[in-house]
């Protein structure tokens, strides 16, 4: 049996599978994509591999390889149902795992938001998160029309003036998390009283305005959706800088990043728990999860031939911003243990092709992971909090003793 803790495991759900031939694949049901039959399934397939949750993908605009707009591809999938959505036609058939939609909070108000995750975590008993997510595509900014973003390539982003920029949107996204927080602390777990006899259905008392003032928002409250069952659903972010692990170091339950290397993964860890430290916030710093795109087969090699019959199809290599990983579910419980070591609480794994990585997740990582004492036998617990370890009900900021 492993001393360590035992690792959390995430995964990550978007259309066919990471790899833009996965549609193509064996056994990828292009047909179902937008199907809710289909996202059944999936989300099936992880509970039965005991993992902490899922995300769901979600984005503005049809995807695209170019960041500066449409690439008008159409050999690659495009277009998305909705992510909170899909969340919720699914969170029905499932008891455990839980349920982490994806949204673009730049264009989109919190007010709006809270009471969509909130009414999640109702439906789930506890399971909903959110993972928020900035937008600094031109092409989603004129589909709103209410402010106007200077296209950007990657290079112009990762210059001076770039990344200003960004950090605005980051800062936007930070103050659009507060809002949502105090707005799932606008009600108090006794505000609804429902005493028919007293005709009494609601303790107006219990019920605050939260008077939220800032650069980006006015929200003063309270929200109409009573407070979560989890008081405060997981918020998550992608990070893979020092402005976005800013974010995840100042507001969020849970960050994922990009290493490609224990040393990698070391040096993120340490930069986003002192971000954590300098920004004063209390309790424990975030959990902190490697993202890695996945290929899983028992067979030594097949993974990587897998990989190359994609590429081809594809017409060039697979690049991404997270590690590609192409073995054996052995060889990657090896890797993640070891990137354990250097920090990192868990993983979100990106399945190459869903209608195959996922199950070597749940049907060959897992078994592997549970021999060696690494991963949970048996779900123990009934909420998302709870999965992750963090305090299962935090206390009400607008709760009197």
């Amino acid at each position: 049996m492993s001393d360590t803790p035992p690792l959390h495991l995430a995964v990550a759900l978007d259309g066919a599978g990471w790899h833009p031939a996965a549609w193509r694949a064996r056994g990828a049901r292009p047909g179902e994509l937008f199907t809710a039959a289909y996202w059944a399934d999936l989300v099936r397939e992880a509970e039965a591999g005991l993992l902490d949750f899922v995300t769901f993908e979600d984005a503005l605009s049809l995807q695209s390889s170019r960041l500066e707009g449409p690439d008008d591809r159409t050999d690659q999938v495009r277009g998305r149902l909705d992510a909170v959505l899909t969340a919720a036609r699914v969170a029905p058939l499932t008891r455990h795992i839980g349920l982490v939609p994806t949204a673009v909070v730049t264009h989109t108000e919190p007010f709006h938001l809270s009471k969509a995750v909130a009414t999640l975590d109702h439906v789930t008993k506890g399971r909903a998160g959110v993972r928020v997510q900035i937008s600094a595509r031109p092409q989603e900014y004129a589909h709103f029309g209410r402010r106007a973003f200077a296209p950007l390539t990657l290079g112009e982003l990762r210059s001076p003036a770039g990344q200003s920029a960004v950090a605005t949107l980051f800062d936007e996204a930070a103050d659009y998390v507060e809002v949502l927080r105090r707005l799932w602390d606008s009600w108090e777990d006794d505000a609804e009283i429902r005493d028919a006899a007293t005709g009494r259905f609601i303790d107006r008392d219990k019920l605050h305005y939260i008077d939220f003032e800032g650069p980006h928002f006015a929200v003063k409250g309270p929200s109409i959706t009573p407070r979560p069952p989890q008081g405060q659903p997981l918020v998550t972010s992608l990070a893979h800088q020092t402005v976005p692990y800013r974010l995840v170091a100042r507001s969020a339950d849970l960050g994922y990043v990009t290493p490609h290397s224990a040393e990698d993964a070391r040096a993120i860890v340490a930069e986003i728990r002192a971000e954590h430290a300098a920004a004063g916030r209390a309790g424990e710093p975030p959990h902190v999860f490697g993202d890695l795109v996945v290929l899983l087969d028992e067979e030594p090699g097949r993974a990587a031939e897998r990989l190359a019959a994609l590429d081809e199809q594809a017409g060039e290599p697979f690049t991404s911003d997270a590690e590609i990983f192409a073995g054996t579910p052995a060889a990657l419980a090896d890797l993640l243990t070891d990137w354990q070591s250097a920090g990192l609480g868990g993983y979100r794994l990106r399945p190459a092709v869903l209608g195959h990585d996922l199950r070597g997740i749940t049907r060959g990582l897992v078994p592997e992971l549970q021999r060696r004492g690494a991963f949970r036998t048996a779900y123990t617990a009934t909420t998302l909090r709870g999965h992750l370890g963090l305090d299962t009900h935090p206390a009400n900021r607008y709760a009197t003793a």
